[in-house]
């Protein structure tokens, strides 16, 4: 298909006469296209479209559909097709697209292979992109505010399987796929039971129930799926076999689940799985992990949501980031400083809970981008700070020119050994000598070690020192008065959450998935906009409405302070 000769023009007189008859208060569609406009151009998605075909419609009103879709949680066939909330109903709509009345709309297909061609050219960004440079522009927007940021499980769309449903069901979406692409090859390599076997969805009550039963059904599918790569990576067959997708998923879940010795098939323990990380949880979606936190299991995704929260302006979202599940909240903090800063959007503060936050994040964050990171760091673990007594390691003077640690009872350390971690990070072993020690009073405080004196563990002094301040800023009453707007990124997640289903994945695979939150947070920032421009009609921001006891509680303690 090839852009279609549509551009962007005023709206039709008709259409605006009755949508301005049908909506006197005016709704967010309307007051989007007189605010902002479109948003959006043909041009920006103009790579994705060749320069001859049939014509398409146009990109700049699909992309409109596609968070509108999400603004009001409908399904495609919803938001095409005739109907109460179908777009040939919805003048509002057609004021927004710049339509006639009498259009038709479209078919809803149009918009699944219109999200097709987004992700296929890495465009997902652009839909956010565009909307955050339409309000910089107007002034909505501004760079080295304060923003936050926290994060919510996705559940994919998938079904959670048994490792012998998982296995089952791999080979069954193979035989599948090759039925499609090339069912005369396959219909001389498989055998007759394998038809019983495979042409039903496999689920556990099918299955066999005792261990050792259930090993051999396993070592049983095992074979078929041996005996089927075997066939397709002969020589013999047909090269472009081994590029279904469907069999290379196969290939890499029979590496996981089995293992040959001695020439024999043999399942894996659950002690030789591979980690979490690497571990896929379904044929559908290879990427989707499974993951825990605290009492929270999920198989699918992240979401991490950013956004300002400048008391004077819109609260706007300005970056999502989507993860495997297995993704530690803290790993993402660079990838989100370095969007934001193409965007030039970086915050001067950046308000995040403790997943975010550890010694490297506080001191890359100020040093990479300028941004001081605000938030809790993880708690001293050590047996003296968790018994409240005792020397820990902010007890000890550390003098770094001199590579020397200075003990609460006045010794000094006798060895400085600079190492690397397992993760590439330079510490420093500081060891004190045994005889110090064994002469000290305040041994028991300090060490509980016999054999050797006391030692401890430092990290980069640059981490070391920005650790030891946060720890001391963090109880204290200016900290909590800083770090107390954070808690207002719980409610965006809730929002997102009850609006459109944030925590659960309209498609299969990590990049529909982030395109599903881009759109989401696009529809999330088009109604914070919108409700921010009637605020400045109506002359007042709209507060959170405090509760009457909280209001008689503030009324007692000023009664009492008089």
């Amino acid at each position: 298909m090839s852009l279609s000769p549509d551009t962007i023009g005023a709206v039709p007189e008709e259409t605006a006469r009755i949508a301005r008859r049908a909506f006197p208060k005016s709704n967010l569609c309307l007051r989007l296209r007189d605010e902002v406009g479109t948003v959006y151009n043909d041009q920006m998605f103009a790579q994705l479209f060749s320069k001859r075909g049939q014509p398409a419609e146009a990109p700049w009103r699909l992309a409109l559909v596609l968070v509108l879709q999400f603004a009001e949680g409908l399904t495609d066939r919803q938001a095409a097709d005739a109907g109460p909330k179908g777009l040939p109903g919805r003048i509002d709509w057609k004021y927004l697209l710049g339509l006639e009345l009498s259009d038709p709309g479209f078919d809803a297909s149009v918009l699944c292979e219109f999200r097709a061609r987004i992700v296929g050219g890495s465009l997902e960004e652009l839909f956010l992109d565009a909307l955050l440079a339409t309000c910089k522009a107007r002034g909505w927007l501004k760079a080295r505010g304060t923003q936050r940021t926290d994060s919510t499980h996705v559940l994919a769309a998938i079904r959670v399987v048994t490792r012998l449903e998982l296995v089952g069901e791999t080979m069954r979406a193979a035989l599948n796929s090759l039925s499609v692409v090339a069912a005369e090859w396959l219909a001389a390599h498989v055998t007759a039971d394998w038809f019983d076997r495979y042409s039903h969805r496999v689920e556990s009550y099918r299955l066999p129930k005792q261990s050792e039963a259930c090993r051999q059904w396993a070592v049983m599918n095992g074979k078929d799926g041996m005996q089927l790569l075997s066939a397709l990576y002969d020589p013999a067959a047909p090269a472009w076999l081994r590029q279904v997708p469907a069999v290379e998923v196969l290939r890499r879940i029979w590496i996981q689940q089995y293992v040959i010795e001695d020439g024999h098939l043999r399942w894996r323990t659950s002690e030789e799985l591979p980690p979490g990380a690497l571990l896929i949880c379904s044929p559908y979606d290879v990427e989707a992990r499974y993951s825990k936190k605290r009492s929270t299991e999920w198989t699918g995704y992240k979401a991490h949501l950013t956004e300002t929260c400048e008391q004077e302006q819109p609260h706007l979202i300005t970056h999502v980031e989507t993860t495997v599940a297995t993704t530690p909240d803290g790993a993402v903090v660079g990838t989100i400083h370095q969007s934001l800063a193409e965007k030039e959007l970086l915050p001067a503060e950046h308000l995040m809970d403790t997943g975010y936050v550890d010694a490297g994040v506080l001191v890359e964050s100020r040093e990479q981008h300028g941004v001081d990171v605000c938030g809790p760091v993880p708690p001293d673990t050590t047996w003296q700070k968790r018994a409240g007594e005792g020397f820990d390691i902010a007890c000890f003077v550390v003098d770094w020119e001199a590579e020397k640690v200075h003990c609460p009872g006045g010794k000094v350390s006798n060895e400085w050994l600079p190492h690397k971690d397992r993760h590439g990070n330079t510490d420093t072993s500081v060891r004190f000598a045994k005889a110090d020690c064994d002469a000290c009073s305040m041994r028991s405080l300090c060490t509980t070690g016999t054999k050797i004196g006391r030692q401890l563990a430092l990290r980069p002094r640059a981490q070391y020192e920005a650790l030891q301040a946060m720890r001391k800023q963090q109880d204290s009453e200016e900290f909590k008065h800083r770090y107390a707007p954070r808690a207002g990124i719980e409610g965006t997640i809730s929002e997102a959450v009850r609006m459109n289903e944030l925590r659960r994945s309209r498609y299969r695979g990590e990049e529909k998935t982030h395109l599903q939150h881009v759109l989401l947070a696009v529809a999330l920032n088009f109604g914070r906009l919108d409700m921010w421009w009637q605020e400045q009609v109506e002359g007042t921001l709209r507060r959170i409405r405090t509760p009457r006891f909280a209001i008689l509680g503030q009324t007692l303690r000023l009664t009492e302070a008089l």
